[in-house]
């Protein structure tokens, strides 16, 4: 006998969110942190604001915090230690020598290098028997579903704002 259509979905959903929920906890357990010296040796939030930093260039705060989908508060305090060991500097804005902009150092870009490269490596290392083809779809997949999450915490952020 078939399995009707609803509880296809109810079943495909609860192993969805099963193995999210494993992606996530095996990820903060690794840190996703490369392989080498530089393994775990750079927080998740760190990562994110040098990668967008050398991604998008030089940007003050509201930008940054913007483009990430997080309150400038967070990204003030995320920030803070990153300009205390020399990653990220302040500028004074190329325009408005009032406003000041946060770029990643040289310092920043080397060392984001150096974990860019440990974390490509791990990537290598934990799909090496996947075929080309099987590495682009399930990047293509991740992307797709990051950017349905971003959408989806966006508009409930939106809507708890206007319901305020």
């Amino acid at each position: 006998m078939p399995i009707p259509p609803s509880e296809i979905t109810t079943d495909l959903l609860e192993r969805l969110q099963h193995e999210v929920a494993l992606f996530a906890r095996r990820a903060e357990q690794t840190r996703l942190g490369g392989v080498g010296k530089a393994r775990n040796s750079m927080d998740r939030a760190a990562y994110l604001l040098l990668h967008r930093l050398d991604d998008e260039g030089p940007m003050g705060v509201k930008a940054l915090a913007e483009g990430m989908g997080i309150d400038s508060s967070t990204v003030t305090r995320q920030v803070a230690p990153l300009v205390d060991s020399g990653l990220v500097k302040r500028t004074s804005h190329p325009e408005d020598g009032r406003a000041v902009v946060l770029a990643l150092s040289p310092r920043g870009r080397s060392r984001l290098e150096e974990v860019r490269s440990s974390r490509q490596r791990l990537m290598e290392v934990v799909t090496e028997d996947w075929t080309p083809q099987e590495r682009e779809s399930f990047t293509d997949l991740l992307g797709r579903f990051n950017t349905a999450l971003a959408r989806y915490h966006s508009s409930v952020t939106q809507g708890d704002e206007q319901n305020s």
